[in-house]
């Protein structure tokens, strides 16, 4: 199927003293929040292209590169979901300039968490879609957080599998151990060969897929970027974060995602967070890319509910119980699954 999309020339804000990128569509509509969309580890704003032109019909919307991601600057920083937050917050008040909705995907599904928990008065609601980051209760593993919080964490491990993992630990820690696999994890089959163990739809994985996130690899400081995310502390847990969250929260899973026990994973995040509404959708890591009519018809019904602008100028501290609206429809042969 043949998504409608939009060439939307970029631009750069400047942070900090880096040139970050993103892009603009649609209208401001009265006092109506604008859109966030924010991508995932390995990803850019090009993740969002399926998205952008449908949203942009209802809100003002906004698409960004992360620091070290995309078309943004790659220094050579310690990154972190409080990093990105901060990147996004004053993204927020600077060029946007009111309180938004914060649409995220994985890594930048946890980048918006830690913001909208942080920084309550810049965010009017928070939409994840298979959004990563630790709880208390997992055990760690010897992955860098950037890529541990995408997995399922593991179960205890025997005296063997820990000293494997602490040689594991030590090993990605060595330059020239990363240098080689980002080298390896940089090569265009590779990527492929990836995005086909998290895509359902075979089909969605494009040529075009593949080459927005291969590029990035190739800008100075790429390697800096990689290299970095094994040395960077773990952040602050999901469940701390969910106790401090006051916004509406809508997550959007993709169930077939072998990187996450969705199911299991959105109890984790009921139990923190009950006032939630959530959908299961027939994709993988990524339901945005895969299943954009149905993620996209879910982000307008809820955004547009009435839930979002009441937080927005109210600023209810706790938003209650949220009621789901009905939606049940087929995209390319999947069907919305309710909770």
């Amino acid at each position: 199927m043949v998504y409608p999309t939009i060439s939307i020339p970029g631009k750069y804000w400047q942070w900090q003293g880096h040139s970050i990128y993103y892009v603009q569509a649609g209208e401001k509509q009265g006092r109506r929040p604008a859109l966030l969309l924010v991508h995932g580890f390995g990803a850019s704003t090009d993740h969002w292209r399926k998205n952008i032109f449908e949203l942009s019909k209802d809100f003002e919307v906004y698409a960004m590169d992360l620091l070290g991601y995309g078309r943004s600057a790659k220094p050579k920083l310690e990154y972190s979901g409080n990093l990105w937050g901060n990147q996004l917050k004053d993204f927020i008040t600077q060029v946007i300039g009111q309180s938004c909705v914060l649409a995220g995907n994985s890594l930048g599904g946890y980048a918006c968490l830690c913001l909208a928990a942080q920084h309550p008065d810049v965010v009017a609601g928070l939409i994840l879609l298979n959004s990563a980051g630790p709880f208390s209760d997992t055990q760690s593993s010897s992955e860098p957080e950037a890529v541990e919080t995408e997995i399922q964490p593991p179960k205890q491990p025997d005296m063997v599998q820990k000293l494997f993992g602490e040689i594991t630990k030590w090993i990605f820690k060595q330059p020239f151990a990363q240098f080689l696999l980002f080298q390896y994890t940089r090569q265009r089959w590779v990527i492929r060969q990836t995005l086909e163990k998290v895509y359902l739809d075979k089909s969605a994985i494009t040529d075009q897929l593949v080459e927005d996130i291969y590029r990035p690899s190739c800008d100075a400081g790429a390697f800096d970027v990689f290299a970095s995310m094994f040395s960077t502390p773990q952040g602050e847990k999901v469940d701390t974060l969910l106790k401090q969250l006051t916004c509406p929260l809508l997550m959007l899973w993709g169930e077939g995602d072998p990187w996450m026990n969705a199911r299991e994973r959105s109890k984790q995040f009921r139990r923190y967070y009950p006032q939630l509404t959530e959908y299961f959708l027939n994709a993988g890591h990524c339901p945005h890319d895969e299943v954009p009519t149905q993620v996209n018809a879910l982000i307008k019904q809820w955004a547009l509910s009435g839930f979002v602008f009441k937080d927005m100028f109210a600023k209810i501290a706790n938003p209650g119980v949220f009621v789901e609206q009905p939606l049940i429809f087929q995209d390319q042969n999947n069907t919305t699954s309710q909770n």
